[in-house]
This record gives structure tokens, C-alpha cells and sequence, in this order.
């Protein structure tokens, strides 16, 4: 049996966010039911690879909740659901008719996640956004580079993904603990900016205790150590994490520097950063991935995305038709299934999902005659 077998997931989410969110869920067996509009749905699935990659394991149904037939269907599907997820501005789905408050009438039980950028009751809870912008606003982005360089981007979206999804996933499993103490269920508020500022939980503390606001560059993690950087090598980058002396000392004793053995924490910039450097740039990354083999001192190459793939192992697993990521959750009795068929066709599963909820097929014509569904 899986993890989250019988647990139904409404999700009207588009894009990432969400998208990933509902994943990690239908991996572990939730029935995740996409509802999409009756017009371009979700927009991702623009781009075929990214739509199956977020969508594997779900089903999709079409509805028009704009459509008084359509929002009285949605209603009916929310009384057999557990989890309504959405990443709507705030106001939208009670405009629709569908906010919270009218849900939990329709079901007390039911666990309601709202990921947006900045939450239910910011002064910015309007303004459009996107991952990069919440970086911004809660100083990761002008904490990552060089110092006196440009803000550098991450290539995964950090915000939108360990800010807004796998937070959005904690706060769902929360509430359904919680429910099964208390038999109701709650609202879930998720903002990316705020997530994705939890994770400058220990750089953040300093300043809150006291210490000067770090320039970009000088946090201890993000370039202000020598001993834990990239450094550019014969044939492209590799990284040095020798951040316990153990590791920084294995190091100098391996390329014959035991003279820095003492000297992990000059400056950047200074005589011994620019020694390190000169010692990096002598190898290879495959000579270097060979030397951490045999000295353990947290030194690897820096691939390039085809090459991490070929050396993900498991992470890449077959769905239908499809290669993709895997699940990186692993738990031993009841593991998640990432190997099931890719993402459904708009609205697919429209009428099975309604016949589901109790309509009849006479109903469910008249909703597709009404233009209520899909």
C-alpha cells in the first residue's frame, strides 16, 4: 500500500509550484485530480517535457469556474476531497465561489493550501511575481556572487520550489496529522518569498543578533571561505567543501601544501587563496574527482546537467513513455511509485471523476452542454 493512498488531491495550481507540490503527493499514491479551465489550462503545458515531468500520476479534469454549473461542480467534487490546492492571487477563488470559507462549508474535513508570492495579508499580496523577484526581496539573490559582481541566478528555482512546494507539501501533511486528532481541517498559507527567506536561517540570525548585514560574497557559505568555493581547474570547475579542518588539512597533505595545513581561514583574496587557486588549476576535474577518492576532502567536479544525469542512478526512472526525475524521498515499506504514465490529456478523466463524485451521466451531458465542463 502507499504511503498516501486514499487521500484525494483537487489541484487547480499551474506552473511549478504547485505542480511540484501535487507531484511529490501523486508519487506516493494521493489520487491527484489536475482541474484545469475549459480554455488553455495550465500553461506548462506549453512545453510537453516539463508538463510530464510535473504531472506524471495524475489525473485531469476540465471545469469552468466561471460557470455557475461549473463552480456547483467543483462544490460536489470538494466533499469527497482532502486537499484543495491552488496558487491563485489572494481574493480570486472566493470571487470564484470556491474560496475557503464556502468549501469548508461544503467539507469541514478539508485541508485548503494557498501557495502564493507573498501570502494572504502582505502589503505585497498583489503584485504579480516570479521566482527571481522573491529572491530579490529577501536578500538570498543579493547575497549569491562575487563580491562587487552581478547578482548571480540559480539555475533551479529555489523560491518557487524549497519555498513554495516543498513547503506547501510540510504545511498539507501537517494539517492532515492534525486532522486526524481533530477532524477538521484548516487553511494552509504558503508564500514563496517568506519560504525562500527560511532559508537564510543561519545568516539571517547573525544580523538579528547583532552582526553587520554581509556583503555579497562574504557569507561563510556562499564564498567568503577559501576553504569552501569553486575553483576553476584544468578542464573546467570542480568544488572544495573542506569546511572541518579535517578535510582542509587531508587537502594540503595531498597536493604536498602542508605548509596552508594552518591556514583554512585567511581571507579571500589573499597570498593563500591565490596559492589554493594555483594548485587547482594544475589537475583535471577527473584527476581531481580521483584525488578526493583517495584523500576525502570534499572535492568534486562541477557537471554539466547531461552529465549529473548520466551519474543520477535511480533519480532517473522510465514513466510511460517518458524518461524523468524520480522521487529523491525514499521510505523503505512504502516507497513512492514514480514509474507511473505521464501527464494526462486536458481533461481526460472528466467525466470518470464526476460519475465518481455521484453524477449521473444525464448531469454530466448537461454540464457539457451548459460549456460547464470540459
Amino acid at each position: 500500500m502507499s504511503a498516501l493512498a486514499g487521500l484525494r488531491v483537487l489541484d487547480l495550481s499551474r506552473l511549478l509550484p504547485g505542480g511540484f507540490c501535487s507531484l511529490l503527493m501523486a508519487d506516493f499514491g494521493a489520487d491527484v485530480i489536475k482541474v484545469e479551465d475549459t480554455g488553455m489550462g495550465d500553461y506548462v503545458r506549453a512545453d510537453p517535457p516539463a508538463f510530464h515531468a510535473l504531472n506524471r500520476g495524475k489525473r485531469a479534469v476540465s471545469i469552468d469556474l466561471k460557470n455557475p454549473a461549473g463552480r456547483d461542480a467543483f462544490l460536489h467534487l470538494s466533499r469527497r476531497a482532502d486537499v484543495v490546492l491552488e496558487s491563485f492571487r489572494p481574493g480570486v477563488m472566493d470571487r470564484l465561489g470556491v474560496g475557503y470559507e464556502r468549501l469548508r462549508e461544503e467539507n469541514p474535513r478539508l485541508v485548503y493550501c494557498a501557495i502564493t508570492g507573498y501570502g494572504q495579508d502582505s502589503p505585497y499580496a498583489q503584485r504579480a511575481g516570479h521566482d527571481m523577484n522573491y529572491l530579490a526581496l529577501t536578500g538570498l539573490l543579493g547575497l549569491t556572487g562575487e563580491p562587487d559582481g552581478a547578482p548571480i541566478q540559480a539555475a533551479g528555482q529555489i523560491a518557487d520550489l524549497g519555498g513554495g512546494a516543498l513547503m506547501a507539501a510540510f504545511g498539507i501533511l501537517a494539517a492532515l496529522r492534525e486532522r486526524d486528532a481533530s477532524g477538521a481541517g484548516q487553511f494552509v498559507d504558503i508564500s514563496m518569498k517568506d519560504g525562500a527567506l527560511s532559508w537564510l536561517a543561519m545568516d539571517a540570525a547573525r544580523v538579528l543578533a547583532g552582526a553587520a548585514a554581509p556583503e555579497r560574497g562574504e557569507t561563510p557559505l556562499a564564498g567568503g571561505l577559501i576553504c569552501y568555493r569553486p575553483y576553476r581547474c584544468a578542464d573546467g570547475w570542480v568544488t572544495f567543501g573542506a569546511l572541518e579542518p579535517k578535510f582542509w588539512q587531508a587537502w594540503c597533505a595531498g597536493v604536498g601544501r602542508a605548509d596552508l595545513a594552518e591556514r583554512q581561514f585567511e581571507p579571500v583574496g589573499s597570498d593563500v587563496h591565490r596559492a589554493v587557486e594555483a594548485v587547482f588549476a594544475e589537475r583535471t576535474r577527473e584527476e581531481w574527482r580521483a584525488f578526493n577518492d583517495e584523500h576525502d576532502c570534499c572535492v568534486e567536479p562541477v557537471l554539466a546537467l547531461d552529465e549529473a544525469l548520466e551519474h543520477a542512478g535511480d533519480m532517473v526512472v522510465d514513466s510511460g513513455s517518458e524518461r524523468l526525475l524520480g522521487t529523491p524521498v525514499r521510505l523503505s515499506r512504502t516507497p513512492a511509485d514514480p514509474s507511473r504514465a505521464a501527464g494526462p490529456p486536458r481533461g481526460a478523466d472528466t467525466d470518470a471523476v464526476l460519475a465518481e463524485a455521484g453524477l449521473t451521466a444525464g448531469e454530466i451531458g448537461a454540464l457539457r452542454e451548459a460549456g460547464a465542463v470540459g
